[in-house]
């Protein structure tokens, strides 16, 4: 599924994917402060025993920390499995998930078919704009995505006529798709 969601860094979905507030106590400013107690509040930091109110009051150890005693800040950890987690330089974070689903692997491969019969294009001297016929051939996969995915193969590559079959054609070009599949490629000018 490709979908993009907008999810608070502070949510408990942002930490099932690694990210979390990191606390860090900045001794030489509280501790003249808080004296020996300073060691409360780095150490709670440390521990997870802190927590930052809804108005904002920072809490550690017990002990309350005032603006510039501390730094508060989103770091991603270790994502769920199936995840890689980023973060950005404004302080959000970014979470891809990289399981390749069959649909997007066959989508993939109806893209690479485009960019094929496009370099095929180029190398015949046609024009971006010439409208072709085009007649793809190929193994199981090859001819599954050129099915499933005719109308975004045809139009990103301008075909006018748009055949898939299992037998390549007299004179097919063979190309490499995906993962090492071949496909037969015939284009002509429509």
């Amino acid at each position: 599924m490709k979908s993009v969601r907008l999810v608070a860094a502070d949510s408990e979905e942002a930490a099932g994917f690694g990210v979390e507030q990191k606390l860090t106590v900045n001794a030489r400013a509280a501790g003249p402060r808080l004296g020996k107690d300073v060691q409360l509040a780095i150490k709670g930091s440390k521990s997870g025993d802190w927590s930052l109110a809804a108005d904002g009051t920072v809490t550690a150890g017990g002990l309350a920390l005032v603006e510039g005693e501390y730094a508060l800040e989103t770091v991603a950890g270790d994502a769920a499995e199936g995840t890689a987690t980023g973060m950005l330089p404004g302080g959000g974070f970014v979470v891809l998930d990289t399981v390749v689903t069959p649909e997007l692997a066959e989508e993939g491969l109806a893209r690479d078919l485009v960019r094929a019969v496009q370099q095929a294009r180029r190398d015949a001297d046609l024009q971006v704009t010439d409208r072709i016929e085009l007649t793809i051939a190929g193994a199981a996969p090859v001819l599954a995505a050129a099915r499933a995915h005719e109308a975004l193969i045809a139009g990103e590559t301008l075909a006018t006529s748009y055949v898939v079959t299992e037998d390549a054609p007299a004179g097919a070009t063979e190309v490499v798709v995906g993962d090492g599949e071949k496909a037969a490629l015939t284009i002509a000018l429509a």
